[in-house]
């Protein structure tokens, strides 16, 4: 059942998630004001065209996460590439103990959630990221401290991501408590959490490990562009 999570982006486009796919069989990718993420569905050049024409003449930002190496049609560039880790929860973890509430985000927390997000770079957020799942945060003195949510959803698996932390508010546990707050829900659902961090950030990783999660597989992770084409 794990192994799709070799190509979760895939599968949640083909599952649970396709109500916000643009595509057909051979790729597919989130629609953009979503999510930044596409898959293609192997590297048959026919999956791999289907793929470039995901992508409009100029467009970038579009990112690749798989745990195959990533293979790009002529028509693509890979203007950044970086190893990551996927972490999937084994274990029970430990939630700091908190004074402050735990609130729901909804769509009219947007603009506070996009300026922590801008401010933190967890990883890429879009206007209409927030449908994809439940938000989470910690407000302190009406200021949005810290959150996470949920991502990717696959059968039987749930992402936690955007877990991030206003620099003013570090050292207090708030990412720790969101995390085990929204791995929680995610269980009461009989589904499992995973994640995905970059192999450089030891600190996440470290933090995840006490956190009750583990290093299922390395992941490679491509931001993609497409070359206007000369009139």
């Amino acid at each position: 059942m794990e192994d799709a999570l070799d190509h979760a982006v895939w599968t949640a486009l083909i599952t649970r998630q396709s109500g916000f796919a643009l595509g057909q069989q051979g790729a597919r990718r989130f629609r953009p004001d979503v999510a930044p993420f596409a898959a293609a569905r192997d590297d048959s050049p026919e999956s791999l065209a289907a793929l470039g024409d995901l992508m409009a003449d100029g467009e970038t930002d579009v990112y690749l996460l798989q745990r195959t190496e990533i293979v790009l049609p002529a028509t693509l560039t890979a203007p950044m590439t970086a190893p990551g880790v996927q972490m999937v929860k084994r274990r029970a973890g430990d939630a700091p103990a908190l004074r402050e509430e735990i609130v729901r985000l909804t769509a009219a927390n947007i603009p506070d959630m996009r300026a922590l997000i801008d401010l933190t770079r967890p990883g890429p957020f879009r206007a209409r990221t927030v449908e994809l799942g439940d938000y989470f945060g910690i407000r302190v003195g009406g200021r949005l401290a810290a959150m996470a949510g949920e991502r990717l959803k696959l059968p039987g698996f749930t992402e936690v991501s955007a877990v991030c932390t206003h620099p003013d508010f570090r050292g207090r546990g708030f990412g720790a408590a969101l995390t085990v707050f929204a791995g929680r829900r995610i269980e009461a659902r009989g589904e499992t959490p995973f994640l995905h961090t970059y192999a450089s950030n030891a600190g996440a990783i470290r933090l995840y490990e006490k956190l009750g999660y583990e290093v299922r597989c390395g992941v490679h992770v491509a931001v993609l562009a497409k070359p206007a084409q000369d009139a």
